[in-house]
C-alpha cells in the first residue's frame, strides 16, 4: 500500500506543524489520564512525523501503520531524529500489542480512513482491549463539515517545488463517502516528472456516532474538543479532536 505516495507524503504535509500538534497530543494524554502515559502506541502513524516529536519528549513509543512502505520512511526519520521508536506492520482494526499501553492515539485523519461504521467500531474495540485499565484513547478527524461541505466534489490542484497535485473529489452524501482521486507530478533526479496516481477513500463520522460507537466500546469519559483546543467544538470545525479513557 501507498509505495509511491509514502515517497511524497511529507512534501504534500509540508505546511503541517508537527511541533504544535504533537504537544497538543501530549496535552491531551494528560488531561485525560491525569499524569503523563509512558507507553503509547499511534496507529495509522505513517512517515512518522508525530511519533518521532512524541518520543523525543520522552514517551515510550509505537507506531502502527497497514503501509510497509510508509514504515519504512518512519524508520528513517527515527534514525535521522536518533530517537528509538518501536514500528509495527498492523491493522489498527485488530491493533494487538505485546503490553498494554497508557495511551492510544490515531493521528491525521485515520478514523476517516475507516469507512463504515462496523471498521470504526472495530478499532475502537481494538483499542480499548490494547489500552491498560485507566488508559487513555485520543484521535483526530476532519470533520462531516469539512468533507462534506468543504471538499464534497470539489475540484483542486497544487504545485509546490519538486510536486505537482490534481484532486478530483467524489461525495457520496447518503453514505458519508468522500473518494478523493489524485494525480501526482514529481518531479526525479533527472528532472523529469514522473506520473502517479492514487484514489483513498474517507467517511465523514459525525460527532454523535463517533460518541456513541466509543461508549458501545466501553469507553467512558468521551469528549469532542474543537481543532487545537481544548474546549467543546464552536459552530462548524473542520477538525475534531476526541478523547475517551478506559475505566480503571
Amino acid at each position: 500500500m501507498y509505495d509511491e505516495f509514502a515517497g511524497v507524503y511529507d512534501a504534500l504535509m509540508d505546511d503541517c506543524d508537527y511541533d504544535a500538534w504533537s504537544a497538543h497530543y501530549a496535552a491531551l494524554m494528560r488531561d485525560t489520564l491525569g499524569e503523563t502515559p509512558r507507553r503509547v502506541a499511534e496507529c495509522a502513524c505513517g512517515t512518522g512525523s508525530l511519533t518521532v516529536r512524541l518520543a523525543r519528549a520522552g514517551f515510550q513509543m509505537t507506531g502502527v501503520d497497514l503501509s510497509a512502505a510508509m514504515l519504512r520512511r518512519a524508520e528513517e526519520k527515527a534514525r535521522a531524529w536518533g530517537v528509538a521508536c518501536a514500528f509495527v506492520r498492523q491493522d489498527m482494526r485488530r491493533l494487538a500489542l505485546t503490553r498494554p499501553a497508557d495511551a492510544v492515539l490515531c493521528t491525521c485523519d485515520g478514523v476517516n480512513y475507516l469507512t463504515s461504521p462496523q471498521d470504526a467500531r472495530a478499532f475502537f474495540r481494538a483499542a480499548y482491549a490494547a489500552l491498560r485499565p485507566g488508559g487513555a484513547l485520543c484521535f483526530d478527524v476532519s470533520s462531516r463539515h469539512k468533507l462534506e461541505e468543504t471538499l464534497g466534489d470539489a475540484f483542486f490542484g497544487e504545485e509546490r517545488d519538486g510536486l505537482a497535485t490534481l484532486w478530483q473529489n467524489r461525495l457520496d452524501r447518503e453514505r458519508h463517502l468522500v473518494t478523493m482521486d489524485v494525480t501526482f507530478f514529481a518531479r526525479e533526479a533527472d528532472g523529469r516528472y514522473r506520473r502517479f496516481r492514487e484514489e483513498h477513500c474517507q467517511r465523514a463520522h459525525s460527532e454523535e456516532e463517533l460518541r456513541a460507537w466509543l461508549e458501545g466500546a466501553g469507553f467512558e469519559r468521551v469528549r469532542a474538543l474543537g481543532g487545537m483546543g481544548m474546549d467543546a467544538p464552536a459552530g462548524e470545525e473542520d477538525r475534531l479532536h476526541f478523547t475517551a479513557r478506559k475505566p480503571a
